[in-house]
């Protein structure tokens, strides 16, 4: 394998890891920099190219356990030292789950659908658009309605609402993590405490969502491929680590809108680009 190879392979995770869990569409930044520009499915195959962004997703997935890491430890009930008493008023499990309830049926029913029919350029520019009206609407409305500056606080019908905003997050160039804090800032959370509970609820759905993946395509996990799944793997770890951090400082202080206008930018760049 050469440099330019593994030059991709490192690119395409550096988009992937600031991408992935911005409110700006992973899809929609893979359209322009792989499909106009990189070209991985040349490198290998198009069934090796799409492995490789399942494998790189779980690079993102490991930095948001990284910086969550002592949530997790609350969730599961593995904290030492800790009673029953004491982890009350914290989130919990139950209400992880309860939000992710929506998207797991939809995506679960819906997948072959997605995938057939809503993965092209022209669904990802509606997806984009219409996310940033979303995201525009939710920064407007935000003042009007209770605010919750933590993620602790989030009730049970706070959590399912959360959820039924991430459903949107499975139409391509939406933005899973553009829908959920839009919905958390419309149902009453402060854009930092939806952000949290955005990313905790990532974790699980898109571990299930790459481990069905994964099992379908095991076959391509060979010994030429494995520098360019390692390189990608590890970038977008490294960036996606280096994002989570510096949004979680940022996002009370800008909040929705500047999203929002780069993803209209986004939309008008894809539509001149490929239509």
């Amino acid at each position: 394998m050469d440099i330019w190879e593994l030059f991709v392979a490192f690119i395409l995770g550096l988009v992937e890891g600031l991408t992935e869990f911005a409110p700006v569409s992973s899809t929609g930044h893979m359209i322009i920099v792989d499909d106009l520009l990189l070209h991985s499915k040349d490198i290998f195959t198009e069934p090796v190219a799409n492995t490789f962004k399942v494998v790189i997703q779980l690079g993102s997935i490991l930095a948001v356990v990284i910086v969550f890491k002592d949530r997790f430890i609350n969730l599961l009930g593995l904290q030492k030292g800790v009673s029953i008493s004491d982890s009350r008023g914290r989130l919990s499990l139950s209400k992880v789950i309860v939000g992710l309830i929506p998207a797991g049926v939809i995506g679960v029913l819906f997948e072959d659908y997605i995938d057939e029919h809503l993965f092209s350029v022209e669904t990802v520019i509606i997806g984009l658009v219409i996310g940033a009206i979303l995201m525009i609407i939710a920064d407007r409305l935000h003042p009007r309605v209770v605010k919750i500056d933590d993620v602790d606080q989030i009730s049970y019908k706070q959590a399912l609402g959360i959820g039924l905003f991430q459903c949107l997050g499975l139409w391509p160039g939406f933005s899973r993590s553009g829908s959920t804090i839009s919905g958390g800032v419309l149902l009453g959370l402060n854009h930092r405490a939806a952000s949290d509970f955005t990313f905790i609820m990532a974790v699980p759905i898109m571990l299930g969502a790459s481990a069905i993946s994964l099992m379908k395509n095991w076959q391509y996990f060979t010994v030429d491929a494995l520098p360019f799944f390692t390189v990608g793997f590890i970038s977008a770890f490294v960036f996606a680590l280096l994002f989570i951090r510096f949004f979680l400082k940022l996002i009370n202080k800008i909040k929705l809108v500047p999203f929002a206008i780069y993803r209209i930018i986004l939309a008008a760049a894809i539509y001149f680009i490929f239509l």
